[in-house]
This record gives C-alpha cells, sequence and structure tokens, in this order.
C-alpha cells in the first residue's frame, strides 16, 4: 500500500503533467504570440504595430469596397466592429506552424482578446463575417460553425440581408468545403464522391460550406 506521502506526489506529478499538457495543447500545431494591433483594414484583416498584416483563419467578412471595387453588404459594419474589438489594444495570435502565412505574405491567425474572446467568433456570431475553411478544420472550427448556425437561425448581420440572385439548388464539394452555382464549372467537374447538393444557400452554411469566390453564390 502506497504511503499518504506518496500518494500526495504522484497526484501533484499528475496535476504538473497534466497542466503542462494543456499549456501546450497549441504547441504542436500552432504557437502563441502577443503583438498590439495598430491598425484595423477589414472585418478579417488587420495590421500589426510591427507591420506585418494578418488575415484571421476559418473565416471571410464582408469585402469593404474600394475604388476599383465594389463592397458587399455590411462590409463596413464589420470592419467597425472589428475596429472597437482589436484597433489600438494588446491580442494574442495562435499562429498556424502548417501555414503561418498565406499566398498575400500575410500572417494566418486566430485572434484573441486579453479576456480570452475569440475575434472571429465574435464577428460570425453577430453576422459579420461566416466562416470559411482553407485546410483541415482545426480546435475551432466547431465554435465557429455553432456561432454561424445561431446568427443564421436569427438572422443576424448578413443573414438578415435579403440574396436577391438565389438558384434552384447549389453544388457543394465535401472536400474543398466549397459549394458553386449549377453552372460554376468548379461545381460541374466536383468528382461525385465529393459531391453534395443543396437546395438552400443557408444550408451549405450551416454545414460549414464556404461560397465559391469565382461564381459567389
Amino acid at each position: 500500500m502506497l504511503s499518504k506521502s506518496r500518494v500526495t506526489r504522484v497526484l501533484w506529478a499528475f496535476l504538473f503533467v497534466t497542466l503542462l499538457c494543456l499549456g501546450c495543447s497549441d504547441s504542436g500545431n500552432a504557437f502563441r504570440e502577443r503583438a498590439v494591433c495598430k491598425h484595423v483594414i477589414d472585418g478579417d484583416t488587420i495590421v500589426l504595430k510591427d507591420g506585418r498584416k494578418v488575415r484571421y483563419l476559418e473565416i471571410n467578412a464582408p469585402e469593404v469596397g474600394h475604388k476599383d471595387q465594389k463592397g458587399e453588404p455590411l462590409g463596413r459594419v464589420a470592419a467597425r466592429f472589428n475596429r472597437r474589438l482589436v484597433e489600438g489594444k494588446a491580442i494574442d495570435l495562435l499562429i498556424s506552424k502548417r501555414k503561418p502565412y498565406d499566398r498575400f505574405g500575410r500572417v494566418l491567425a486566430h485572434v484573441f482578446l486579453p479576456d480570452g474572446r475569440l475575434v472571429s467568433e465574435l464577428l460570425v456570431r453577430n453576422g459579420l463575417a461566416h466562416v470559411c475553411f482553407f485546410g483541415p478544420p482545426d480546435r475551432y472550427a466547431k465554435r465557429l460553425l455553432a456561432a454561424q448556425k445561431s446568427a443564421i437561425i436569427f438572422k443576424r448581420g448578413i443573414w438578415g440581408v435579403k440574396f436577391t440572385n438565389p438558384e434552384p439548388y447549389y453544388i457543394g464539394n465535401k472536400r474543398s468545403f466549397r459549394f458553386h452555382r449549377p453552372w460554376c464549372p468548379l461545381g460541374k467537374n466536383t468528382a461525385p464522391r465529393n459531391r453534395i447538393i443543396f437546395y438552400k444557400r443557408e444550408d451549405a452554411f450551416m454545414r460549414g460550406f464556404c461560397r465559391c469566390k469565382r461564381c459567389l453564390p
């Protein structure tokens, strides 16, 4: 039989290892960094004090209009919301080791407020961004999708804007997690084993599919 002191040492050792594992849970696939947000570009992109641009992982916010590009509904609202949350403030970045940068050289990261709130989750829950996976969904995917389902059900933000050009159905690709209009070449060329049909646009979003950038369903 183990002595009381031996049992205590074993329990403390177990607790230490457990806490160590929890503290390193992100270290296998990502690393954390404290930074300061200098400027917000739009609902899903910011500039850090050191000049680096950061693109929020797993979401897309409506586009803000530029001189040569028409903005999307609520694009500026999403940018203002993001600005109130992070601009001029300290934030925590969880940066992917698997793919730390996108093709534009922007850092890919989940961004957290000092109180632990996930910025992208707040945007999605308020209907100011939608879920969009650019690779295998990570540990925050379920939280983001739950936030999106809530926003769709209660028609918050972009989900309360009437969609003016619906299709009779949409073609989803289970491999890329994108969905397309029926006439889109990318949808037509989807392999049968990866194909899924959605008869409502919202159903695709409820399943975590992101719209094709070519046909913009």
